[in-house]
């Protein structure tokens, strides 16, 4: 299905500007953005870098082409990027669709197409478009940010009036192929325990979103239910020099869900969000089914303030637990944020971000914690960021 939808959208991009009279006629529009990131900690090596010496290794570039020939149509394709630490250091795929809007109650988008689940995920590929450096790594965990952003598959999308007194709703409805490739950061700990996915993991994947934007001026509240049908892949295991055992990765169907909301007037803006993650996942090898037990509670709260027209400072608590652990460090994950932004003008901008975490449910692989992973960390991140 990926290789069709992407050889249409591929088609519609060499076929319109033959149609085109003019360069003009097309709208074309290129955009990016090059960012340049520093992280410390005071103990704990985080995101697959060698954070407790103080690392720059986390770069990213992105570039997007869009073309308009019709007031209606649109098309583009978005390029990525990226190095952290040990993951990463190639060139992606972001997104790269058409689009078709009708009128302001639907319109209609396919190819590779942003998920727009959750309140944040489908402007986590825009650094310069918020204040942090971080988002809440709760939800929008750095090390896995291209599986979640986008699927292979379709989009509807619209604005639907219910009048004066009630305010509007925009609705998003989509399906498709999500694919979560065999060197993507959710799967670093399997990595390190000799186990891969050499085809990664992919299945199929529902979704809604509903955004209420209320009558009471700059509030939105919201949700997201995903639906991802039980999903399957091969997964090998290699536990001694000379020794690879063939088994898969089974993943129940199962519900992901989110609530949200989100508060703008003036200078302020407050914003909080809830979601919930049980898949059922098992490894199996032969006559020897693993668990591989997950069932996390996911939430935060932020607040920012715009101190001049340059500088906006924040705060945000991320808080996460995974039911399905024990007690102790490796079941949650708690933290504290202190942020800050300066825009030096309309290209280039600074962030700066102070991070106290408690536990180790996030951020930490055991390969670079030898000596065991510490229950808090002080982290420290810099980001220095251009637009164009």
């Amino acid at each position: 299905m990926k290789q069709f939808l992407m050889g249409v959208v591929m088609l519609a991009l060499t076929v319109i500007p033959a149609r085109a009279q003019s360069m003009e006629d097309l709208n074309i529009q290129i955009h990016g953005y090059a960012t340049q990131g520093f992280l410390y900690t005071n103990q704990n090596n985080l995101f697959t870098t060698n954070s407790s010496d103080g690392s720059p290794a986390w770069s990213e570039a992105v570039v997007n082409v869009t073309a308009q020939p019709d007031s209606k149509l649109r098309v583009g394709v978005q390029a990525r990027y990226f190095l952290l630490g040990n993951i990463g250091n190639a060139i992606t795929l972001d997104w790269a669709n058409a689009d078709y809007k009708f009128n302001d109650k639907l319109g209609v988008r396919f190819g590779k197409v942003k998920m727009p689940s959750n309140l944040f995920n489908e402007v986590q590929d825009i650094d310069p478009s918020y204040m942090w450096a971080l988002l809440p790594q709760s939800v929008y965990t750095l090390t896995n940010r291209n599986s979640a952003l986008s699927q292979y598959g379709g989009l509807v999308y619209g604005t639907l009036k219910l009048g004066n007194n009630l305010g509007k709703v925009e609705y998003r409805g989509w399906g498709g192929e999500q694919v979560l490739g065999g060197d993507d950061g959710y799967w670093i700990g399997l990595r390190e325990a000799g186990m891969n996915l050499p085809n990664g993991l992919s299945g199929s994947n529902i979704g809604a979103t509903l955004h209420w934007k209320m009558p009471f001026k700059g509030l939105m509240i919201g949700g997201t239910d995903t639906r991802k049908p039980a999903w399957s892949s091969q997964l090998t295991f290699a536990p001694a020099p000379g020794v690879l055992l063939t088994g898969s990765m089974d993943v129940k169907s199962f519900n992901q869900w989110a609530t949200f909301a989100v508060y703008e007037k003036n200078k302020i803006m407050l914003a909080g969000e809830y979601n919930k993650l049980a898949p059922g996942i098992t490894l199996s090898f032969p006559h020897l089914p693993i668990p591989f037990p997950v069932d996390k509670r996911q939430w935060y709260g932020m607040a920012s303030y715009k101190v001049t027209q340059k500088l906006s400072a924040g705060i945000y608590d991320s808080q996460q637990i995974n039911h399905a652990l024990p007690l102790g460090p490796a079941r949650f994950s708690k933290d504290w944020v202190i942020s800050g932004r300066y825009d030096f003008n309309q290209f280039l901008y600074a962030k700066a971000e102070q991070h106290f975490i408690d536990g180790t449910d996030n951020y930490f692989d055991e390969n670079l914690n030898p000596n065991g992973i510490q229950p808090t960390t002080k982290l420290t991140v810099l980001k220095i960021g251009v637009s164009f």
